[in-house]
């Protein structure tokens, strides 16, 4: 597979012994979640460790105490560079670009460089699920770790959507204080993907590719192109399992060396999980049958059928019973920040959809409901084409409040689109989008952008709306 556009992956040292570990030094880029997750790793294994943030807060400058005492150095703010002086390898955060000036100078001295989950890869031993994708990796990496678990399997869940792959595995000092790991289920982005080098699941999901994220990779090819390596490291004994209503997927799949597995709403596949009418049905291992009708699963829009028929589709791979499956979707708890109903008040129901920071995932939300809606949209813009929500909001949307750094380019594409408001704040915005509703209509917080202008993520952003709705009187 050739992933062209992006920078091609720098040659990492070989997987070493627990033991050689000793005296190597490592430097972390980043010292949110991750990062830290990898200084902790390494520093169980042994090897010197540094650790760089160019940002300094109260939380940082607390763990930079705490690291301290556990023997490593952190160098913060404007004093980067002095922690990537001498290195024998590079560990970066996926909020750390590969074009950062710094990360491209240790490249050009030879220095390896690697993601977190390259570096967590080389030491799990459990199969790997791996899920990416634009829209639906957190709820359908959820609902794998609640079939595999509802089937008595032991699953780790983490990756990108909030417990990093480092912090599952074993330990050399203590290894009975990690879980024995039958699977290792996790969501991996574009930008972790950018700093693979061996990193192999025996399950690489692609759920779908649709424009995001070129506030960060230059062009759409190049954000294809991270996703696509998923699938780079596997081998014939592999499964590789694709969206196969996205065209997109479907071509980014064809250099794949493993099996396909396939889901679709709209078609039988040869091997995978479809829609028949309204039952979900399976040919798998030569075998055809149905698993659940469509409404026997609680999940409001199409998206989300898909992301369960993708979740069914690593069951059965897995070995897991039908009942179970089904089970295990039936009791999954609502996922919070996507499509969560927050509040009735007055008649009026509040979603919050926080985690919609695309266009695509935003069209997706509007799909979801057959009710009267007020959209709030907004923040700050990751490159997205805001007029393909024109259709739909003129259709559905009795009414749009739009707030953040995005502002113009939204007016811009909904021009024409009545009646469209600006908000000061997000609670400006709620008070406005409660003045357009009337009882029977939902308010959907659903962004279509990043959060990062008025908020620290989506998950900040989702909460100020759950607490704003929260004390409406």
């Amino acid at each position: 597979m050739e992933p062209c556009g992006v920078m091609e992956a720098v040659k990492v040292t070989p997987v070493l012994p627990i033991k050689s570990w000793k005296g190597k030094r490592v430097t972390v880029f980043g010292l949110g979640r991750s990062g830290r997750a990898a200084a902790d790793l390494l520093l169980d294994l042994g090897a010197v460790v540094t650790i760089v943030e160019e940002h300094s807060s109260p939380d940082y400058e607390f763990a930079s105490a705490e690291y301290g005492l556990r023997g490593a150095q952190v160098f913060l703010g404007d004093r980067v560079a002095e922690g990537l002086r001498d290195l024998d390898l590079l560990v970066v955060s996926p909020g750390v670009s590969k074009g950062h000036l710094l990360v491209q100078g240790i490249g050009q001295r030879g220095i390896p460089i690697v993601g977190e989950i390259e570096l967590a890869g080389w030491f799990l031993r459990a199969p790997i699920i791996a899920v990416t994708g634009t829209n639906g990796k957190s709820t359908t990496v959820r609902l794998i770790g609640s079939i595999l678990q509802q089937s008595g399997k032991r699953a780790f869940v983490g990756g990108n959507l909030g417990i990093p792959l480092c912090e599952g595995v074993p330990r050399p000092t203590h290894p009975s204080q990690t879980p024995d790991y039958e699977y290792i289920v996790a969501e991996v982005s574009s930008f972790q993907l950018e700093t693979i080098h061996r990193f192999k699941p025996w399950i690489a999901a692609l759920l779908n590719v649709t424009p995001d994220h070129l506030d960060r990779h230059p062009t759409q090819e190049e954000y294809r192109a991270a996703k696509q390596r998923i699938f780079e490291n596997q081998m014939t004994q592999d499964w590789a399992l694709i969206n196969a209503d996205d065209p997109v997927v479907r071509t980014m799949a064809l250099s794949a060396r493993s099996s396909v597995c396939e889901f679709s709403l709209i078609r039988k596949v040869d091997q995978g999980v479809y829609l028949e009418g309204n039952f979900i049905r399976a040919r798998m291992h030569g075998e055809e049958f149905s698993i659940a009708s469509r409404d026997a699963l609680p999940m409001r829009g199409d998206h989300n059928v898909a992301n369960a028929m993708a979740a069914m589709s690593v069951g059965l791979i897995c070995g897991c019973p039908r009942e179970d499956m089904v089970r295990a979707l039936q009791s999954a708890p609502v996922f919070e920040h996507a499509l969560e109903v927050v509040r009735e008040w007055q008649g009026i129901t509040f979603v919050n959809d926080s985690k919609g920071t695309n266009v695509d995932a935003t069209l997706k939300a509007l799909h979801s409901f057959e009710e009267p809606l007020v959209l709030i949209l907004g923040g700050k813009d990751k490159g997205g084409d805001f007029s393909q929500l024109a259709d739909r909001i003129r259709r559905q949307v009795k009414g749009v409040v739009v707030i953040g750094e995005a502002t113009q380019k939204i007016l811009q594409a909904l021009d024409q689109i009545k009646p469209v408001t600006l908000a000061a704040s997000l609670a400006d915005a709620v008070s406005q989008a409660v003045a357009f509703a009337s009882r029977g209509d939902v308010v959907l917080f659903s962004p279509a952008c990043a959060s990062f202008d008025m908020f620290r993520n989506y998950h900040h952003r989702g909460l100020e709306f759950k607490r704003i709705v929260g004390e409406l009187q």
